[in-house]
């Protein structure tokens, strides 16, 4: 390929709607161009990426024995009501109607649509198990599409759905799917960590994030650096540790105290002198069938996800003001559990706390010496809190860190969570019916392509990783005026093509500086530079996109020594 033949449209300036560094550097360089909100065309650039993420996905999920179709994006009401997902999902759910007024959605994942094939096409046990799996494009209405790729409302996702006989089997299809995104996300150059996570609106059991690390990621990732400890998870998922010391005191008597303008817990702590970890924080939630207080320690926050699934609810939301006074009888800053008389939700260390502070459901009034055994009844004692940084590993005891991630894949153990909802059946060695035991497994790929730049890019462009760059090598004459230096660059580039490298020939009559520039903006991992010194010398200079380093190569070594540098990128 010729960049007088490329359409790579660069841009010098950085677009004013671009936010983060992979939506600012896809545009600059030329890989997309926005439609509307959330919707964007590939150019030749992006899509060169694109196939070559795709093709290590089919590669992965071949080995393991997936099997690819591809499954209609319109997917009829009809199925989503049976599953029960077309009134719960969500105005994330893209709907529409066809001229005969029947309802659609834009398919924005596929569980439905795999489900209803199985159950008509397999009956027996002796047809499993299965692994199907597609690459298309996805649809979610984002309430604010942005950051360009890494939240938009169409985008490319590879979806593999597995079928089981039973939760043995659903276990080895999750091992090998497991496994497979390990290898895929390690062949496409990317440092990445695979956590325990919530399954969301998905649904099942046991589910992991793949998590590419990045300083510019929405999710915070907890993980234990202790060698022969893998443990980790987003901070939606990371499980708490107990730390009993310090409650051997004994309970001292009830009392009220007054603490005019003390909202806060900073604010208490400071009046009362007593430090955050003593004071039982009272905070009022709506879940749309009730109201419940959930109680964390001080210095703890709520963890809503945690909170949602201890309760078995979709949707929960903090109460305004007007509830809170309503059900306590005081302003925020001073609900407290005593005497309450709705359903109380308590963190694992507010079970465990003695003499404690929290509000009197009275304005500018607290209670000291709260004990939970003693002063108030708990309907629900679970982990609902959010776990940070320097907190013990709930698996080997060592101080936990932290770091950003872009979710780029998910799996889920889905169980037989559709497959009831949908009648799929199959019939055992004994001829009984049973329910298929169903898996998912997915990528983003245009997420996973957005997030390679977010972790590899520095202040001139992108820096590609060699296995998923649109081209590897690309051969830059200095001066197009010099017939030696063009003719020397016409014959290295085809050399290479012959190589079988995947080269291109930066041949526009633009100043070497130009093509340089739009080199290190578009990523190419190699750039070898036809000029007359190396010339004379019978060289050609190659230089390192990530590293900047610049090689004198001799021109009969250039084949060898090209693949000995892409080896390592």
């Amino acid at each position: 390929m010729r960049t007088t033949e490329l359409l790579a449209p660069t841009l010098r300036e950085v677009p004013a709607e671009a936010e983060v560094i992979s939506h600012k550097l896809l545009l600059r360089a030329g890989f997309i161009r926005r439609e509307t909100a959330g919707v964007y065309t590939y150019l030749p650039l992006a899509m060169r990426v694109l196939n070559k993420i795709n093709q290590i996905i089919r590669e992965e999920m071949d080995r393991q024995g997936g099997q690819e179709l591809l499954m209609p994006i319109i997917q009829p009401a009809e199925l989503w009501q049976e599953s029960g997902r077309w009134d719960v999902y969500g105005p994330e759910l893209f709907r529409l109607k066809d001229r005969h007024n029947r309802e659609f959605a834009l398919g924005p994942t596929h569980e439905e649509i795999i489900t209803a094939l199985v159950r008509s096409e397999v009956s027996s046990y002796k047809q499993l198990p299965l692994l199907l799996y597609q690459i298309q494009n996805k649809y979610r209405d984002e309430r604010r599409p942005r950051f360009g790729l890494l939240r938009s409302r169409e985008f490319i996702m590879k979806d593999l759905y597995s079928f089981d006989r039973d939760d043995e089997g659903l276990q080895i299809s999750y091992q090998k799917m497991h496994e497979a995104y390990t290898r895929i996300f390690q062949r496409c150059g990317l440092r990445f960590r695979p956590v325990e996570a919530d399954s969301g609106a998905i649904g099942g059991s046991d589910t992991h994030e793949f998590m590419v690390l990045a300083d510019s990621g929405e999710a915070a990732v907890l993980f234990c650096e202790k060698e022969e400890c893998d443990y980790a998870a987003n901070v939606e998922k990371a499980a708490q540790v107990i730390v009993t010391a310090g409650h051997d005191e004994e309970p001292e008597l009830l009392a009220e105290m007054s603490t005019p303008g003390a909202h806060t817990v900073e604010e208490v702590s400071s009046f009362l002198k007593v430090t955050p970890q003593k004071i039982i924080k009272t905070l009022l939630y709506e879940t749309g069938l009730e109201v419940v207080a959930v109680l964390v320690r001080g210095d703890r926050e709520v963890n809503e996800i945690k909170l949602a699934n201890a309760l078995g609810c979709l949707h929960l939301s903090l109460a305004g003001p007007d509830t809170v006074r309503s059900i306590t009888g005081a302003q925020v800053g001073f609900a407290g559990p005593v005497k309450l008389n709705v359903k109380i939700v308590a963190d694992l260390e507010v079970a465990a706390i003695v003499n404690a502070v929290a509000g009197a459901n009275k304005d500018d009034t607290h209670l000291i010496n709260v004990n939970p055994a003693r002063d108030f009844n708990i309907d629900v004692v679970a982990d609902v809190r959010m776990v940070r940084a320097g907190e013990p590993c709930p698996r080997c005891g060592e101080a936990l860190i932290e770091a950003k991630g872009i979710e780029v894949g998910q799996i889920f153990k889905l169980g037989d969570k559709y497959s009831k909802a949908l009648r799929a059946v199959y019939l055992d060695e004994s001829g009984r019916s049973r329910s298929l035991i169903m898996g998912c497994y997915g990528i983003g790929v245009t997420r996973t392509m957005a997030a390679a730049i977010e972790q590899n890019n520095d202040r001139d462009g992108i820096i590609w990783p060699a296995a998923i760059a649109p081209f590897q090598v690309v051969v830059v004459p200095v001066s197009n005026k010099d017939e030696t230096q063009v003719s020397t660059a016409e014959v290295v580039y085809n050399r290479l093509v012959a190589a079988g490298f995947e080269a291109l020939l930066d041949d526009r009559s633009e100043r070497a500086g130009v093509k340089f520039k739009d080199a290190d903006l578009i990523g190419y991992p190699l750039r070898v530079t036809i000029g007359a010194k190396a010339l004379a010398n019978k060289q050609v200079e190659v230089r390192v996109r990530r590293t900047g380093e610049v090689l004198m190569i001799d021109q009969d070594e250039l084949e060898n020594r090209i693949g000995e540098l892409l080896g390592g990128l």
